[in-house]
């Protein structure tokens, strides 16, 4: 396990440090579209693989140009998130160092940029291969209607970002052409509210109310029964959708044997790092630096990609004399 340092939130932000030699108005234009997040984006839309038959190189290529369209749609939100907030942010003590708050980017040069980016992502829809762009659309629109006012309300505020996770593994699905699970969409919306409630935890512990107007509807309380409540369910719905909607199987028990303990482990492991390290005010960074969340869920998918390889080719452990 690592030890509390490695999980409690850092001071000042990553995007703080020079760790590059791009001049300074381009290295605070690149942070300001947040590109560390795009791991969001490389996680959650190609999970729609997971219920595809047959993977083609079509098929491929047609996922990584959604996950590359959802980084950039992502990328406009946070501009747009940031120019919005860029007044809350001066008062919070690791926010008030992004770009925009910390007056390294005029508001106007930042709006400038929004449209860069939102014709860059026009022209990577339309030159893209044919595909439904609705998830993305309905994204920009939600997230919009977020930063404007829908982060306010309670409890809705948190059920928005998830939902958001949701149109990402849509929009797998409609690169990818398999059925739409409702079961692994269940899951992804529940997980997803986990680490939210989390984050939002971990606010109410750290920060009080006033950065956050919706944490006034919160309370440490309520936060630890949805913490329980959505992990039961994210747990629940994930196991269902392996009996039921994954294509593993063959050798299920086996599968489930191995991924069950490694997966509550993480879970574990996650609500030790919310509940007694006073962590979770950044999610990604716990899921990506955490050693024994990160092995887990590789032995975790190791476990599952070999089952699925199994279950599309049992002929691999048939063996014949030649």
């Amino acid at each position: 396990m690592t030890s509390v340092e490695t999980v409690v939130e850092p001071v000042a932000p990553v995007v703080t440090r020079r760790t590059t030699r791009l001049p300074a108005p381009l290295r605070h234009l690149v942070a300001l579209a947040r590109p560390g997040h795009a791991v969001k984006n490389l996680l959650a839309v190609p999970l729609a693989l997971a219920d595809t038959p047959l993977w083609t190189a079509a098929t491929l290529w047609r996922c990584l140009w959604a996950v590359a369209a959802f980084t950039l749609a992502s990328s406009v939100i946070y501009v747009v998130n940031d120019i919005a907030d860029r007044h809350r942010d001066r008062d919070h003590p690791v926010k008030r160092a992004r770009p925009i708050a910390a007056g390294h980017v005029p508001v106007p040069v930042a709006w400038v940029y929004a449209g860069v980016l939102g014709a860059a992502l026009t022209g990577l829809t339309v030159a893209g291969p044919a595909m439904s762009w609705w998830p993305l659309l309905t994204y920009l629109a939600l997230s919009i209607a977020y930063s404007r006012w829908l982060k306010h309300v309670p409890l809705l505020d948190v059920c928005v970002v998830s939902a958001g996770f949701v149109l990402r593994v849509l929009q797998g699905y409609a690169a990818t052409g398999a059925e739409v699970s409702s079961l692994l969409l269940t899951a992804v919306f529940s997980g997803c509210l986990v680490l939210i409630l989390g984050k939002r935890r971990h606010e109410l512990a750290a920060l009080g109310t006033p950065h956050r107007p919706a944490l006034d509807g919160y309370n440490l309380l309520l936060a630890d029964h949805l913490l329980g409540l959505t992990a039961s369910l994210a747990g629940t719905t994930f196991l269902l959708y392996l009996h039921i909607d994954a294509p593993v199987d063959a050798y299920p028990p086996v599968a489930l044997a191995i991924v069950v303990p490694l997966g509550l482990l993480a879970a574990f492991r996650y609500l030790q790092a919310v509940l007694v390290l006073r962590g979770g005010g950044d999610p990604i960074r716990i899921l990506l630096r955490d050693r024994t969340i990160v092995v887990c869920a590789a032995l975790a998918g190791a476990t599952l990609a070999l089952a699925q390889i199994i279950a599309r080719y049992p002929n691999l452990l048939t063996w014949t004399d030649s």
